[in-house]
């Protein structure tokens, strides 16, 4: 008989955690509870961190093959599309985390918060303290109770100045590869704190049920970002397995080298023992969710923040950082009240429609700023592809001036969606309902459309006041000339000191390569900001988008 002191400690314990049975945790931990709670309905959202449209076991589009993995396995999330809807035209806001992250949370698009690369500069100059979703709730009903566990990646606003009522703090990449201290190496029972944020997220849901609260818990895993971690026993299972699609010799890197194959996404083993991981964890949320009670009113939604920068996301084109499909459209799920088991919708919808649709099921009915982007999708969730959206702005409008990569912008209205080169300004036409991979170009066969949508996306971004190119690049020229580059040539020095030291030492010498890089790619970014500032300048597109 094991003792009672025992239990205690296993429960408390992580290293317990992920060494006993996910699901046997969650039964310890979780007691019943019956749903005397008011009607008011729960809200969870898994919210993934750089994982592809096509890399779950999930088939994205019903009856398609390669919209799904060969490889990877993600049987509790094939269980929440069998119980909920498969979402296949949900687009994030950003081919970046960080303006996606904070779009979701006020219901905006990145340009009307300004905050639509990394760079959180011009966010930080005007953020007039716009409404968020834990606020909205609360608007909604005074009851609600929200949460926010894992990354938060957000520079315009702290989570307690969001309203949430517990966090773990404003939290960026880091924390999903260090402890604390931000130096030590996480548990290897606990890559990327997949299993204690989900630790965490039990705990708070079982509180608001004790408490008879509704709540919103927005659950943010580290994964699947760089580095790739996971259990030991989950990489030895994919080691085993038929390679798929997606495989390549350098796979076969063998364990030593790891740290560097995690970096250069290279190791196909790691990202799917990864993402094996999260779905477990996954799966113990879920069965907490039901142990618990509030299965049938609870509205449950998986998601990502942008394209996976892994292999790519074919059958879309390119991935993180590029506006065309495969950096913006998510792999996504919804369970909840009302939503047919089993169905897939391919209405276009976009985060910053969460806001709205969260206070709309949940008895808002008081007008919300006029100034939102997002609508609700309570009609989607109930008739599927039958089902509308209204919005203040009816199209979708992605707007990506990136400075270190290619600066773009793009309208999707109907079944088209037009791209431009904010440079070059060369514009692409693409019929998204046939050409999910944006192979046909029809921009010069349609000339008028062309100039009609170009005109819309020129609007409502001249009235929202969208950062132009020239301005995050010159935000970007700042930093650099302000303190990045020197840091980074200091960091750079005393890793190559260290190195004397240890010359021998495989991880100093892989983190010194990594740095020399990283001073290289910046001084090459300089120099390639401030000659496409000049070029704007002279040909007078400066302040234009």
């Amino acid at each position: 008989m094991i003792p009672k002191t025992k239990i205690m400690v296993d429960l408390f314990d992580i290293r317990t955690y992920c060494i006993h049975s996910l699901r046997k945790f969650a039964l310890i931990l979780v007691i019943p509870f019956s749903l005397n709670a008011s009607k008011a309905p729960n809200f969870v959202l898994v919210y993934m961190d750089d994982l592809g449209w096509a890399e779950t076991s999930v088939e994205m589009i019903q009856g398609q093959e390669d919209t799904r993995s060969d490889f990877n396995q993600t049987p509790n999330l094939e269980r929440l599309a069998r119980e909920g809807m498969v979402l296949s035209s949900c687009y994030s806001p950003s081919a970046l985390c960080a303006p996606s992250r904070n779009s979701l949370l006020h219901g905006m698009t990145p340009s009307r918060l300004r905050y639509t690369v990394l760079s959180a500069v011009e966010a930080q100059k005007q953020y007039l303290g716009q409404i968020t979703i834990p606020q909205a709730l609360k608007k909604a009903n005074p009851s609600y109770r929200t949460a926010h566990f894992g990354k938060w990646h957000n520079e315009s606003i702290k989570p307690t100045e969001a309203g949430y009522d517990v966090t773990d703090g404003p939290n960026g990449n880091g924390p999903g590869d260090f402890d604390d201290d931000g130096k030590t190496h996480l548990p290897n029972d606990d890559p990327k704190r997949i299993f204690s944020l989900t630790e965490k997220s039990i705990d708070f849901m079982r509180k608001q049920v004790e408490a008879d609260k509704p709540f919103y818990l927005q659950l943010s895993h580290y994964a699947m970002h760089i580095w790739h971690d996971s259990l030991e026993e989950t990489r030895k299972k994919y080691l085993k397995l038929p390679k798929g699609r997606k495989y390549e010799k350098k796979d076969d890197l063998p364990e030593i080298e790891v740290p560097i194959a995690m970096y250069n996404h290279g190791w196909i083993i790691n990202y799917a023992a990864m993402l094996d991981d999260v779905d477990r964890a996954m799966g113990t949320l879920l069965d907490s969710i039901e142990d618990l009670g509030i299965g049938e009113n609870t509205y449950f939604i998986f998601t990502s923040d942008n394209g996976g920068g892994f292999r790519g996301n074919a059958p879309l084109k390119q991935g993180k950082g590029s506006l065309y499909e495969g950096g913006i459209r998510m792999p996504s799920m919804v369970r909840g009240p009302g939503i047919k088991k089993g169905s897939y919708c391919d209405v276009p919808i976009v985060q910053w429609d969460f806001l709205q649709t969260f206070y709309d099921l949940a008895g808002g009915t008081d007008p919300l700023p006029k100034d939102l982007d997002g609508g609700s999708l309570r009609n989607v969730f109930q008739k599927g592809n039958k089902g509308r959206v209204k919005r203040n702005t009816k199209e979708l409008i992605f707007h990506f001036p990136w400075h270190t990569g290619v600066a773009e912008s793009v309208i999707r209205s109907g079944k088209y969606k037009l791209r431009k080169d904010l440079d070059s300004l060369e514009i692409e036409l693409f019929d998204i309902s046939k050409d999910i991979g944006e192979e046909t170009d029809l921009a010069a066969a349609m000339p008028d459309l062309v100039r009609k949508l170009d005109q819309k996306r020129t609007k409502y971004l001249k009235k929202v006041n969208a950062e132009t190119v020239t301005l995050t690049r010159r935000n970007y020229v700042e930093l650099l000339e302000g303190g990045w580059i020197e840091n980074g040539r200091k960091r750079l020095a005393k890793l190559k000191a260290e190195m004397i030291r240890y010359p021998s030492n495989k991880q100093i010498a892989f983190q010194v390569e990594i740095s020399q890089n990283h001073v290289n790619f910046q001084d090459k970014q300089l120099e390639r900001s401030k000659r496409l500032i000049q070029m704007h300048e002279d040909r007078g597109t400066a302040d234009k988008n």
